[in-house]
């Protein structure tokens, strides 16, 4: 890998790593640590001209855009289908040298693809895809797009020219390694290999350790805690439903921070019953939701029952940066569930099924040794495999 040196990452959105840290920020940080000179352009609907930022290190040409991020499906689909042109525009404007050896696309979105193969041509570099997001089928899935439509058939052959035109991609767990396979026998399946999330356990340094459970009004409470996108893909009403079961536990909590397209649904739901037992938080600085996140007790994941692509939630690194057990509701058709058992980090349920739901959240909700143990293990192994280094190594050995 010694003679990649240039590396650009194309992006949806970037936030500042001086501010904030995520996923992707931090493996290009970790290219930046091992001597690469690292490009990153992004959409930013805060800007009205594009501008080249050097942000920790990183050379980020910001473009403006629409809402990437919103709740308003037509301005995101047009935002999305409009990146590929301004990215385009924007490094040709800034004369931006296309000499990169190695070009990172993310899932979601697919439509990114154009500039990513505009880039591929013009560079001649390789083009990595970190695939998080098997689109269109999980559109179909929930009901967002109808099978054989015109639209799906758009975005499928997207998809297809993705897969194609990427020397190497990056699939979250085995499940959706063996999902790309089955779904795409026409592809050179020897691109394909594992890419587990990661995440930096140094980005939880700043948390104040002084701040306990009676600074948030939990004094004495065991918290259930839910943080992330609140969408169609998360189904929260799983939660709400096991919540409603666990009424007569005084000291349990559940305590839901996001936003999201179903979060004033999710919202109206706890007013309506009444549920003295949920907090609902639409945001929280990253300190504080951190230091929330340091005192709870335990970490839900919930996933829509209808998916048939296995999905895997990246939110589960903090709770194993945290050393939280794991809670989770999710489809069968995932290895998630599977894989904390494996690694004995936590307790599963299949969607929908509020009873073992509420059986596994008593499992961890009386017994503390337990949920130490299992958060200690799921720490560990994060240690152990799930850090940017161990990404980055990954990355070299399959470009």
């Amino acid at each position: 890998m010694a003679e990649v040196k240039k590396v650009i990452f194309v992006a949806l959105g970037f936030p500042n790593v001086e501010e904030r840290r995520f996923l992707y920020s931090n493996l290009m940080l970790e290219y930046h640590y091992n001597g690469h000179d690292v490009f990153v352009i992004a959409g930013d609907n805060t800007i009205r001209r594009s501008k080249i930022c050097l942000e920790g290190g990183l050379k980020v040409l910001r473009v403006p855009s629409l809402e990437l991020y919103g709740n308003n499906k037509v301005i995101k689909g047009i935002s999305n289908l409009m990146l590929p042109y301004l990215y385009k525009r924007a490094l040709k404007k800034h004369k931006v040298a296309l000499d990169f050896d190695l070009i990172f696309m993310p899932t979601p979105p697919i439509t990114l693809i154009d500039v990513a193969f505009w880039l591929k041509k013009k560079t001649r570099g390789k083009l990595y895809l970190i695939l998080r997001d098997i689109f269109p089928q999980n559109a179909i899935d929930l009901k967002m797009m109808k099978a054989n439509s015109f639209i799906h058939s758009y975005f499928r052959k997207k998809e297809v020219k993705l897969y194609q035109t990427a020397d190497s991609i990056g699939c979250m767990s085995p499940a959706n390694v063996e999902y790309v396979k089955e779904h795409n026998p026409y592809l050179d399946h020897g691109k394909l290999h594992l890419l587990p999330n990661w995440a930096d356990v140094r980005d939880i340094k700043e948390v104040d350790n002084g701040v306990g459970k009676e600074h948030f009004g939990l004094e004495n409470k065991v918290v259930a805690i839910f943080g992330g996108n609140m969408g169609l893909p998360q189904k929260l009403e799983n939660v709400i439903e096991l919540a409603k079961r666990c009424r007569e536990i005084e000291d349990l909590v559940f305590y839901l921070v996001g936003r999201g397209s179903q979060q004033k649904k999710i919202a109206k739901m706890i007013a309506d019953s009444k549920l003295n037992n949920v907090i609902l938080k639409e945001h929280l600085p990253k300190s504080d939701y951190n230091a929330l996140l340091r005192v709870a007790d335990i970490g839900l994941i919930s996933l829509h029952e209808d998916f048939t692509i296995p999905n895997y939630p990246s939110k589960v690194l903090s709770y194993y940066q945290f050393k939280k057990p794991v809670l989770a509701s999710v489809d069968v058709n995932t290895d998630f569930g599977r894989f904390q058992e494996e690694i004995n980090c936590g307790l599963w349920s299949e969607a929908g099924d509020t009873e073992a739901f509420k059986e596994n959240l008593l499992k961890l909700y009386s017994d503390a040794k337990l949920r130490e143990k299992l958060g200690q293990n799921g720490y560990d192994y994060m240690i152990n495999n799930l850090t940017p280094g161990h990404a980055y190594n990954t990355v070299i050995q399959h470009v």
